[in-house]
């Protein structure tokens, strides 16, 4: 058997294991600005759905041109221009209320609440905690199950 034959197999089954592996890869960018625009499709002359604030993290889910389509913590999908986020991890609150703590671990002192739906810029990251930053507000540690972000 010829070499190039040999080595089709081994060479399609990496390729195949890239691919099924960068579907699981998420893509996330947050609000660059104070305030932009969702809209309903790629271009400035689609409806705007809502505005979103700076900070606020979203998943990119497709492409077009220089228009991300992206969905947010609520599953609600949309277009935003790619000029206007950049790469800053940023976590929303997805529970209704949420304990900021001095360390990471329950047993931990509380030092600030934060509430459903607030942008908190991400500090560090462990298996279950992640340090985070209240805009004007302390610093601390968010259980993981409590946010949505990166």
């Amino acid at each position: 058997m010829p070499l190039t034959q040999r080595l089709l197999g081994p060479l399609c089954a990496i390729a195949l294991v890239a691919s099924v592996s960068g579907v699981h890869a998420r893509e996330m960018v947050s609000v660059a600005k104070p305030e932009i625009n969702m809209r309903s499709g790629a271009g400035t002359q689609h409806p705007t759905q809502w505005s979103l604030s700076r900070g606020f993290p979203l998943q990119v889910t497709g492409r077009k041109g220089q228009w991300l389509k992206v969905r947010d913590f609520e599953n609600d999908t949309g277009w935003v221009y790619r000029p206007l986020v950049n790469k800053t991890p940023h976590h929303i609150v997805k529970s209704r209320v949420a304990n900021i703590r001095s360390a990471p671990g329950t047993r931990s002192r509380v030092v600030g609440r934060a509430e459903h739906g607030e942008v908190l810029r991400t500090l560090e990251r462990r298996t279950d905690w992640v340090k985070v930053q209240q805009d004007g507000g302390p610093k601390g540690w968010i259980a993981k199950r409590l946010l949505w972000g990166w």
